[in-house]
C-alpha cells in the first residue's frame, strides 16, 4: 500500500492534527496512555537556518499513570529534514521554560508542569546506533547514590525535563514491540524508488490494529490529496534550493580555506628570506602574485554573495507562490520586512 511520507512538514502536521492518532503516536513514544490532548499555542511553527529545516509543535497531555491516577504534562515535538545546530533546538526550549503559561497555576505559579521533549531527527547522531533514546531524569548525593526519597518533586520536575531522540534512519523495519509498529510508517527505507514522497508499506502488518489503521489510513488519504502533493513539492524545492546554496558555500569555503592555507605557507617562506638581499626582487614579485591571488579570491567572494542574494530573491518569491505571507517569510528567513515586501514586488 502507499502512504505518503510523514517526514515531510505537511504530511506530519496533517497526521498529528488527528487527536486519535497524536494520541496513538505519543502513547507508544511515552510508554504510558495518553488518555486527553490539547494543542498549545506556537503550534506547526518553522526555524531553521535560514529555511524551514525544524518543524515543532507542543502538546498539553494527560496520561493515565500505572497507579490509575492521572497527570498533566507538556510534551514538545521537534523535527527535522536536515542536521541542524542543537542551538536551535535550545532556543526554542529556552523559551517553553520562560514561558508563564507553563506554570501551574494551582500553585500561583510556583512550579512548571513537567515537560518531555521529542526529537524526531532525519539525521543520524554520531555514532550512536540505538534508533530511539530515552534520556531520564536520575538525582544522586555526593557519593554518587541515587535518591529516590521524596521524588518526584514539583521542583525538581520545573528545573529538569526527560528527552525521548528518534533516529529514523535508524529505524530498521523490524516491528518486535508497540513502539516499532507506530515508529514503522516512519522508515524511509520504505521508500518509493522513483518516489521519495511516499512509502510502500504492508498494511498486513497492521491487521486487527484499528489504532495503526487509522494512522495508515490517514496517510493513504494524504497521498491521493493534490493539495498536499502540491505542499510536498514545494517542500522539495525549498530544500533543494537550500542544499545547492549550502552545497556551494561549502565548496567554497573548503577552497578558500585551501588557499588561504597555500598563502600562510608562502608567507612563512617569505619571511625567512627576508634577510637574503639577493633574492629581495623575486621575493617582491611573489608578494605581487600573491596580492593578485587574493584580489581574485575577494572577487570570487562577492561573487559567492551575489549567488546568496539570488537565491533568498528565489525563495522569497518560492515561499510567496506557495501562499505565504511577507510577514511569515520575514520570520522564517530572518529578514526585514520591508526588503521582503520589495522583493516581491520586484518580481
Amino acid at each position: 500500500m502507499i502512504i505518503a511520507n510523514p517526514i515531510y512538514d505537511i504530511v506530519f502536521k496533517y497526521l498529528l492534527e488527528d487527536d486519535r492518532v497524536a494520541r496513538t503516536i505519543l502513547s507508544a513514544l511515552l510508554k504510558q496512555d495518553v488518555v486527553a490532548l490539547k494543542t498549545r499555542r506556537n503550534e506547526y511553527s518553522n526555524i531553521g537556518r535560514d529555511s524551514l529545516s525544524v518543524f515543532r509543535i507542543d502538546f498539553a497531555a494527560t496520561i493515565r499513570n500505572s497507579d490509575g491516577t492521572q497527570k498533566l504534562i507538556l510534551i514538545e515535538i521537534q523535527k527535522t529534514w536536515l542536521e541542524t545546530e542543537t542551538l536551535r533546538f535550545r532556543q526554542y526550549l529556552g523559551a517553553q521554560y520562560a514561558n508563564v503559561e507553563n506554570m501551574l497555576p494551582e500553585n500561583k505559579g510556583a512550579y512548571a508542569i513537567p515537560m518531555v521533549t521529542v526529537y524526531l531527527l532525519g539525521h543520524k547522531v554520531g555514532s550512536i546506533e540505538e534508533p530511539v533514546l530515552y534520556v531520564r531524569r536520575q538525582a544522586y548525593d555526593y557519593d554518587e547514590h541515587l535518591v529516590t526519597k521524596g521524588l518526584p518533586d514539583p521542583f525538581v520536575d520545573s528545573l529538569t525535563h526527560e528527552s525521548i531522540i528518534v533516529q529514523i534512519p535508524r529505524l530498521r523495519g523490524q516491528i518486535s514491540n508497540r513502539l516499532d509498529k507506530v515508529l514503522s510508517i516512519f522508515d524511509q527505507s520504505r521508500q518509493e524508488p522513483a518516489n521519495k514522497q511516499t512509502l510502500d508499506i504492508d498494511e498486513d502488518a497492521y491487521a486487527g490494529d484499528d489504532d495503526m489503521l487509522r494512522i495508515v489510513d490517514r496517510l493513504k488519504a494524504a497521498a491521493n490529496d493534490s493539495k498536499m502533493r502540491h505542499d510536498m513539492n514545494v517542500e522539495d524545492e525549498y530544500f533543494s534550493v537550500i542544499e545547492d546554496r549550502d552545497t556551494e558555500i561549502m565548496m567554497k569555503n573548503k577552497e578558500l580555506a585551501e588557499k588561504n592555507a597555500q598563502l600562510k605557507e608562502k608567507d612563512g617562506q617569505l619571511k625567512e628570506k627576508d634577510g637574503q638581499l639577493k633574492e629581495r626582487d623575486t621575493q617582491l614579485k611573489e608578494k605581487e602574485g600573491q596580492l593578485k591571488e587574493r584580489d581574485t579570491q575577494l572577487k570570487e567572494r562577492d561573487t559567492l554573495l551575489e549567488k546568496q542574494r539570488s537565491m533568498i530573491r528565489t525563495s522569497v518569491c518560492m515561499l510567496s507562490k506557495a501562499g505565504m505571507s511577507s510577514e511569515s517569510i520575514a520570520v522564517s528567513l530572518n529578514m526585514d520586512l520591508d526588503l521582503v515586501e520589495q522583493l516581491i514586488a520586484d518580481n
